[in-house]
């Protein structure tokens, strides 16, 4: 069995914000990311879907600890990465890194792409000589599909799809366990993504790769992921493995989410249930008392309103936060 190299126990990310006024206006909690754990373990792909807003950009950052956290635990192969300073967490940021969701803006325009890739070098490795920094930039480009040749070019110089490889190879050059990817192909064109998507997964085959793949489009995430999380306003409302939760969705708001998928046959698309949400989800300011999904869920009730729903096991290895899952 594969060695769990990531535990996230009842993880919180709350963020004060200022509501009544400037002046006289007090402070309320802003629940991002409210009570997640899962675990991840070495060369495994855990997808994380939800609509936007619902915290699934905040819980990569908390992972790496480049947001505070609020309360909970982010266990780094036993240890607590929020018990530790920022020395010891410079430390662990050469096995953990992110690859961001804007290719363009997530690169220095002043710097080529070889001095992009090399960065991290210089600052975990600065006794290592310019040559050997230079071979090492080279070897990574030719394994992201990019030709040494660019090394001077500047981010400019670029196609939306190179960007996004210049950030990979940047992510990749120290070797890393874990990669968060924040949307990483939502701004890339159809056929670019789909590249970027098998670039990911051969890295991951060549390098044992652990990834935490953040996206809206839950055909990639099917494609890509070995689990799957379906996130809203904080919360996980189910967690399965990717075949179980695509072929039996338990909660409402993942088959709603699946149901908005189009089907490429025009005949299967037009016959196939019609799930559709209504409403806005409500803000994680002042979110409804126990079950979240509960303003726009059909199936909600007293107990609904009154308690929240907690993880429940559906089967093995599928998880589902709902009170009702047995009668959906």
């Amino acid at each position: 069995m594969a060695q769990s190299l990531l535990q996230v126990r009842d993880l919180k990310v709350y963020f004060p914000v200022r509501t009544g006024g400037v002046l006289f206006g007090e402070y309320t909690a802003l629940k991002a990311v409210d009570g997640i754990s899962f675990d991840l373990k070495s060369g495994e792909t855990l997808g994380v879907v939800g609509e936007s807003g619902c915290g699934k950009s905040t819980l990569g950052r908390a992972v790496l600890q480049l947001v505070p956290v609020t309360a909970g635990a982010v266990s780094w192969l036993g240890s607590d990465l929020t018990q530790q300073d920022k020395a010891e967490i410079k430390k662990c940021r050469q096995e953990l890194q992110i690859v961001f969701q804007d290719p363009l803006a997530s690169l220095d325009p002043r710097m080529t792409a070889g001095d992009i890739i090399a960065e991290p070098l210089r600052n975990y490795f600065p006794q290592m000589s310019s040559d050997e920094r230079k071979a090492k930039v080279q070897d990574i480009m030719a394994k992201v599909g990019l030709l040494p040749a660019m090394v001077n070019r500047y981010p400019h110089e670029f196609s939306g799809g190179q960007c996004q490889r210049i950030g990979i190879a940047r992510a990749m050059i120290l070797r890393p366990k874990l990669i968060v990817c924040d949307e990483p192909v939502s701004a890339l064109d159809v056929s670019i993504r789909a590249q970027v998507i098998n670039l990911l997964m051969d890295l991951q085959k060549t390098f044992n790769l652990s990834l935490i793949f953040i996206s809206h489009d839950l055909a990639v995430v099917r494609h890509i992921s070995h689990r799957v999380m379906v996130m809203y306003l904080g919360r996980v409302m189910e967690l399965a493995e990717r075949e179980s939760l695509y072929r039996t969705p338990r909660h409402p708001y993942t088959q709603a989410l699946l149901a908005a998928v189009p089907i490429p046959d025009p005949d299967k698309e037009r016959a196939k249930k019609r799930l559709i949400l209504t409403g806005d989800p409500p803000s994680p300011l002042s979110p409804p008392s126990g079950c979240v999904f509960r303003t726009r869920c059909g199936k909600a009730d007293d107990t609904c309103t009154s308690a929240t729903p907690v993880l429940d096991a559906a089967s093995s290895g599928h998880e589902v936060a709902c009170h009702h899952w047995r009668n959906i």
